[in-house]
């Protein structure tokens, strides 16, 4: 996944921003004074933490009015999120006192909706809270995201009256000052020794030269006034026209300079030439908070290291025997050289290459009662990458649809280069990013707030535990089978290809990020071990290089929901139903994975005659 759903702790720790005055890691990391913030608490629990939740959820909106656009809830949409000093320090002070707050409440006196309620934003605000030692906001610039690729939002926006127009004309004039915070964060980091790697700041200016047009209607900015919807009124659209031009002419194309300028001149030169983030002023200690968070264990770098590498000799296993099947007479370095060289495995044009993957989808939606006893509601499309960012981005990611159903969710599919995305990697890819992956299990989750009643709170809709997230694509992918997938060998080979490369994304993550490999050691193992273009090796590095950590997250997953699957099947038997093992794990939306096995375990002790076996062997 990409764009403005993939937000992880990682992104938290190393990219994004929260923070202020530096923290010695293990400090205390309540700011001075938050503690006269929170008088006792009095009166009854549910009810202080649902006024609680409810008060954090707006302001949770007021702080990110592009994830609250992109919710449904347009009361900001005229606004990019305040990434001044003063306004990362203030949320980063809220955080805390939030946190205060909430721990006044006593939990054991809450329904088990509501202590999972409590455990969870716990969770969210500590993680972001031990976040804030780590200056991440120091680096709000690298080729996967930042100011430059502020217009990727209209992509995502409904632009169906006046209001909508005027609203992203606002958003253009603030381009001004968003890009001046930026160059003032980056200025820090250069102070302090908190560069992004230089080799991926190397993306950058190319993304700026994109903004940098020589007349307004060519900006990226600009694309919804192209063509107006049916309810914008004729005498209005030369308007707002007009007004789109001069707020890109004297307001976007300004700042765009300024920061070409400050990115090309001035920072990049001073970059630092090594990529690991262990290299980073308490960098050893961020990555492996990285690797705690967005894997939602205890798991060391180390031991995750060893995860990925038995899992790399498992895969290697499969992959011989299909190589074998096909009757491939070379080694398995030949076979992916075969895989990603030879024609036939690829489509000519990007419309046929786009057209294919809409035909997977439209295979996959009819199987999908087989596996699960509630599907949402919410329809998705499948679309191509918008060029202005092929280039730069992955082979694909899903966009959730908007909460109040407004919007479908959308699986995008990069395009760039057609003669680099093969056929055998189509059907794993839309499982993965579509159904029964990204789509069904972010719908399905924005769907518990609605289907509550109000009973259950806002955030529940939109929180983000990457282990599961990812976890659950990467599991839905090996669904395959049993919805009619990978019946052509090559296609199930490709299956393993996307299964070996997140088992390799454990091991290249953690050895540029802890070990000291360098970015060729990582781009070669990834290499002998996956048939994968090169073009979409050196993105996946390079990706894993910006947003340490993240990458983890996939594999332990998956491993996690499988093992689950294990257990339930072992104490079930014959009463095992994969329907209502499917429900239980999607039925609570996004969960750290020691919430999650607790919930999958009282279902199976909730089954008739269920006994719990643990299996060993499994993170």
């Amino acid at each position: 996944m990409k764009a403005f759903y993939c937000s992880s702790i990682a992104a938290l720790v190393l990219l994004s921003g929260c923070a202020g005055k530096s923290a010695k890691p293990g400090s205390q990391s309540v700011p001075p004074g938050v503690l006269a913030l929170t008088p006792p608490a009095k009166g009854d629990p549910a009810q202080r933490l649902t006024t609680l939740l409810a008060s954090e959820w707006q302001r949770w909106l007021v702080d990110h009015p592009e994830e609250a656009s992109l919710t449904g809830d347009h009361r900001y949409d005229d606004r990019w999120t305040d990434m001044s000093l003063d306004a990362i320090e203030a949320r980063h002070v809220a955080d805390a006192a939030a946190l205060l707050k909430l721990l006044e409440i006593d939990r054991e006196r809450l329904t088990p909706a509501g202590q999972l309620n409590f455990d969870l934003y716990r969770q969210q605000l500590e993680r972001d809270i031990e976040a804030y030692r780590y200056r991440g906001h120091l680096q709000p610039i690298n080729h996967l995201g930042g100011v430059q690729t502020s217009d990727q939002l209209a992509e995502a926006l409904q632009f169906e009256t006046v209001l909508d127009y005027e609203n992203w004309i606002r958003r253009i004039r603030g381009i001004d000052a968003a890009v001046d915070q930026s160059i003032v964060l980056l200025r820090m980091g250069l102070a302090e020794g908190r560069t992004v790697p230089k080799v991926i700041m190397k993306r950058v200016p190319p993304q700026i030269d994109r903004q940098l047009v020589k007349k307004p209607e060519a900006s990226p900015l600009y694309t919804p006034f192209l063509k107006f919807a049916p309810g914008v009124p004729e005498d209005q659209r030369a308007r707002l026209a007009d007004a789109a031009k001069a707020a890109i002419r004297d307001s976007a194309l300004p700042a765009w300079q300024r920061l070409k300028d400050v990115v090309a001149k001035e920072y990049l030169p001073k970059c630092r030439d090594s990529v690991g983030a262990s290299e980073l002023p308490e960098g050893r200690d961020a990555y492996a908070f990285a690797a705690r968070t967005s894997t939602t264990t205890n798991l060391t770098p180390d031991e995750i290291h060893d995860i990925g590498q038995r899992e790399v000799t498992r895969i290697r296993g499969e992959m011989e025997a299909i190589r074998k099947r096909v009757g491939y007479q070379g080694d398995l370095k030949a076979f992916f050289t075969y895989l990603r060289t030879d024609p036939k495995f690829f489509y000519r044009d990007g419309p046929t290459l786009l057209s294919a993957y809409r035909d997977i989808a439209k295979r996959i939606d009819p199987e999908l009662p087989k596996l699960f006893g509630k599907l949402p509601r919410l329809p998705y499309g499948v679309r191509a990458v918008p060029e202005a960012s092929a280039p730069d981005t992955h082979t694909a990611y899903y966009q959730p649809g908007a909460a109040d159903g407004t919007r479908a969710g959308n699986f995008y599919a990069n395009l760039y280069k057609p003669g680099s995305r093969p056929k055998w990697e189509q059907e794993a890819l839309t499982a993965h990013e579509a159904v029964p992956g990204h789509h069904l299990q972010i719908s399905l989750q924005q769907e518990l707030v609605s289907d509550a009643g109000g009973t259950l709170p806002a955030f529940r809709s939109q929180i983000s535990f990457t282990a599961f997230v990812e976890g659950w694509g990467l599991y839905a992918e090996s669904l395959g089978p049993e919805i009619g997938l990978y019946q052509d060998p090559y296609s199930k080979f490709g299956q393993l290809t996307y299964e070996m490369w997140r088992a390799v994304r454990l091991v290249v993550d953690t050895g540029m990020h802890a070990k000291g490999w360098s970015r060729q050691q990582a781009i070669d193992f990834f290499k002998a071990n996956t048939p994968r273009a090169e073009l979409d090796i050196t993105n996946e590095i390079d990706r894993y290089i910006a947003w340490p950590g993240q990458a983890l997250a996939y594999k332990i997953g998956e491993l996690k929901i499988k093992e689950l699957r294990a257990r339930a099947t072992a104490a079930l038997g014959s009463k095992f139903d994969i329907r209502g093992f499917h429900d239980v794990v999607l039925g609570s939306g996004a969960l750290p994975l020691d919430i999650l096995e607790r919930n999958v375990d009282t279902w199976i002790e909730q089954q008739d005659g269920g006994v719990i076996v643990k299996l060993r062997g499994t993170p």
